[in-house]
């Protein structure tokens, strides 16, 4: 009985997230940078700094979202192919425009798909990137693994996510900014009240920082996890070499 409810769970919080997806694609932008106290835009450049993409590398960003950091890989990569994969149409459309203005068309591929299953080849990419959605998805065990699988022996998993600060006083008011202040905002700038009053609920079950390091050594795909606790741990960064 527990299994049937349990997919039944799983099943009714892809569709919601799917809907808050496609409802806030146009304000997805500007929100992050509300969320992340303006801090998004470092964390990923101290992201791409650790990853040390070379010229020609391949990657596929999962959850690519609005395509910032999609786009960020194939600039680093100059010229290497890169795939951008989100389950929401509205999403890629607002990434499909951000990709044409930088001419980067060429190089970067779209894909509507599902990041439980990922319709793409084993071992096919140097990178797999996920960013601020980890969170979000149905299983994100089972996402560390589709990724791990698509990357080469010796590539990379990288996730970039919202985390959980581990000092008590600042958890406390980080906390508090984000069950009471953060859903205001979202109201005040977005009219999505309940959206974004989500968005904190979906981080109270995920694993800290610590955690989450440990889950991904427990999967064993990964030679090693290093972690990096970013902004007094209220976002991490979890990079795993893929077995070879």
């Amino acid at each position: 009985m527990n299994g049937i409810d349990h997919g039944h769970h799983e099943k009714n919080k892809s569709q919601f997230v799917h809907q808050v997806f496609e409802s806030i694609a146009k304000d997805y932008d500007r929100m992050n940078t509300l969320l992340s106290f303006r801090r998004h835009k470092s964390w990923r450049k101290l992201a791409m700094k650790k990853m040390r993409v070379r010229p020609n590398d391949t990657a596929v960003d999962v959850c690519c979202g609005t395509c910032d950091w999609t786009i960020a890989l194939a600039e680093a990569s100059r010229g290497g192919k890169v795939v951008g994969l989100d389950f929401s149409q509205n999403m890629l459309q607002v990434g499909e425009r951000k990709v044409s203005d930088r001419n980067l068309g060429t190089q970067v591929e779209l894909i509507h798909g599902d990041a439980m299953n990922l319709p793409l080849a084993d071992g096919r990419f140097d990178h797999a990137t996920i960013g601020f959605a980890l969170r979000n998805v149905p299983d994100y065990r089972q996402v560390i693994r589709e990724m791990a699988r698509v990357v080469k022996p010796g590539g990379q998993v990288v996730s970039l996510e919202l985390s959980k600060p581990t000092w008590p006083p600042f958890r406390f008011v980080y906390y508090l900014y984000f069950q009471r202040i953060l859903p205001l905002l979202g109201k005040l700038f977005a009219n999505r009240y309940e959206q974004y009053k989500w968005l904190p609920e979906s981080l109270v079950d995920f694993p800290d920082y610590r955690e989450l390091a440990q889950i991904m050594e427990e999967e064993g795909c990964f030679e090693r996890v290093e972690v990096y606790p970013l902004t007094g741990g209220i976002a991490a960064l979890h990079i795993g070499t893929v077995k070879s």
